[in-house]
């Protein structure tokens, strides 16, 4: 009697078992869906022939990419890179070098989240991914940029109005950014002073200098668009696009020497622009070097022709910090660049 009554149980026990997986399988309205959704997902490497979504279009690639980078007021860190950025150089390529100033760097490692590599070849672009970083690839109507492109070249004319076509862009959808090339090493956190305003200012560009003049507001200070902050608005875009339409009547000059000439002209006063010029003694480069490490934020490698040179000069400059940041003293000392001076040998514009 105890033995049948044992089996009764087991089969109602199945049979409710059954009826339970009748009803998720048939039955419920989810059974539509794979119960292990991943396991029907296909595993794809990135497209190498993909083509860019319309930038016109909002959500597309551009769009999904800013929006990962960027702080909650929609500010994000820029920089443009190429394969020789990613695989040439001295002991390790400049994008290595680039990344490993936000590792040693003061108050730096958390900006790399805000970082957008924008990549113009396809090998940058799949390092760039390696390194899961924010990723853009450009869109380069079948203009090869993945060589080193020698100052002054044609290529590297190109290049540059390419990168400002683009900013333009990231104006246009109403990111503020800071550019930095890729040869600017991060030793400390440059938005405090960056930010370091009087009450209710606003700085609508803030623009590095080859040469410091002392005076932050003075047009005759010698520009670098390696490295700036600027705000999205309606007189910056107007800026932009009055920039990038000079360069049909540019030929020879690279977009750095026709927005000096805009400066000069009063193109800035013009459109009311609030300009502010980097002091080089915080933003530091090989055409004017910082006199105090202790205060420097930035060091670009400018006044420099070479990819080699730079390399070889910033890795000196990790090096240099390495040491300062481990002296008990904090001795200062003075930043060399001997590889980029000597890149300079036997240079002609053009060429």
């Amino acid at each position: 009697m105890t033995n049948a009554k044992f089996q009764i149980n087991q089969v109602a026990i199945y049979a409710l078992v059954l009826l339970g997986l009748i009803f998720v399988f048939v039955l419920s309205p989810l059974s539509s869906k794979p119960l292990f959704a991943f396991q029907n997902y296909p595993c794809q490497q990135p497209s190498s022939t993909s083509t860019p979504a319309d930038p016109t279009v909002v959500g597309d690639e551009l769009e999904t990419a800013l929006a990962g980078a960027s702080t909650e007021n929609k500010t994000v860190i820029i920089a443009v890179v190429n394969k020789a950025y990613v695989e040439g150089g001295y002991d390790k390529p400049l994008l290595d070098l680039f990344l490993d100033s936000f590792w040693l760097g003061e108050g730096t490692r958390w900006l790399v989240d805000h970082l957008l590599l924008v990549t113009v070849d396809q090998t940058s672009y799949d390092r760039c991914r390696f390194l899961r970083l924010h990723c853009y690839k450009l869109k380069t109507d079948g203009v090869d940029f993945d060589g080193e492109q020698l100052y002054m070249s044609q290529d590297f004319i190109n290049m540059m109005w390419r990168r400002t076509l683009f900013l333009l862009d990231v104006l246009k959808r109403g990111y503020s950014f800071i550019f930095t090339d890729a040869d600017v090493m991060w030793l400390r956190n440059p938005f405090p002073r960056l930010n370091n305003l009087s009450v209710n200012e606003t700085i609508d560009l803030q623009i590095s200098t080859d040469q410091f003049n002392g005076n932050d507001r003075s047009e005759s200070n010698n520009i670098n668009t390696g490295f700036y902050m600027i705000k999205s608005n309606n007189r910056t875009i107007s800026l932009f696009e009055l920039w990038y339409d000079r360069r049909i009547n540019s030929t020879g000059l690279k977009e750095q020497d026709v927005l000096v000439n805009m400066l000069h002209e009063g193109v800035f006063r013009e459109l009311g622009l609030n300009l502010r010029f980097l002091n080089t003694l915080y933003f530091s480069g090989f055409c004017q070097d910082s006199r105090d490490i202790r205060a420097v934020t930035t060091v670009h490698a400018n006044c420099c022709r070479t990819i080699s040179a730079k390399a070889a000069d910033l890795t000196a400059v990790i090096q240099h910090w390495k040491r300062f940041q481990n002296s008990a003293t904090n001795e200062t000392g003075m930043l060399k660049h001997d590889a980029c001076s000597g890149s300079w040998k036997d240079f002609k514009f053009g060429k």
